[in-house]
């Protein structure tokens, strides 16, 4: 046995489907895979990062988050997590057990019109209080937003969204259309609400 073959052995990865999007799952590492956020929305992103790279030759990968030692895959193909799950965690291990950096740095955007990150903050927390909320307030939810890195909205469900069966069509068709038209220099969200201990979601989670 190898030390690399060894390194990959001893990392420990969670799996953790959406119960509101079936097509994302989140897969907690028990450590560091990258120092910030960053998000390949095509395999032409991936370029240069080993780990998005392997992710994206798994059938059916359409989008990837990094995070801290969280790593979130959104599919588009019917085969389920479990299956898809193992060539998930093979990619990360072989990718943390390399010598090179399995995320690399995202390279400086170019043009003047370009939002750092603070500014994209200010101006979706507005658009979070005087849009968002007001609209799932009338289901009993709350969004907070988190953080915002990369260009990439970090945000949290509360109240009635979290653990909501209709979670995943207010995030996608709601938040994000608000934020397509209002503040296109968005490039992604990122939901890290715990929807598996919503105690009260307006409509219920769909039961598997």
């Amino acid at each position: 046995m190898t030390d690399k073959t060894r390194v990959a052995d001893m990392i420990t990865i969670k799996a953790q489907p959406s119960l509101v999007d079936p097509d994302s799952c989140k897969f907690q590492v028990d450590r560091p895979v990258y120092a910030g956020l960053r998000r390949f929305a095509s395999r032409e992103d991936a370029a240069g990062s080993p780990l998005a790279e392997a992710l994206y030759a798994i059938p059916g990968v359409t989008e990837i988050i990094v995070a801290g030692g969280l790593v979130t895959v959104v599919k588009d193909t019917p085969t389920s997590w479990q299956v898809v799950g193992k060539s998930v965690g093979a990619a990360i291990r072989q990718a943390l057990a390399a010598d090179v950096p399995p995320v690399a740095e995202k390279a400086p955007a170019t043009g003047a019109s370009r939002l750092s990150d603070d500014e994209l903050y200010e101006r979706v927390n507005a658009l979070f209080e005087q849009e968002v909320n007001p609209m799932v307030a009338r289901h009993g939810g709350r969004v907070e937003l988190i953080d915002v890195q990369n260009a990439v909205v970090l945000l949290r469900m509360g109240g009635g969204c979290q653990g909501c069966g209709m979670a995943s069509v207010t995030l996608r068709q709601g938040i994000e259309g608000m934020l397509t038209q209002h503040i296109p220099e968005v490039q992604g969200i990122m939901d890290i609400t715990d929807h598996n201990s919503g105690t009260n979601p307006y409509f219920a989670s769909a039961k598997k």
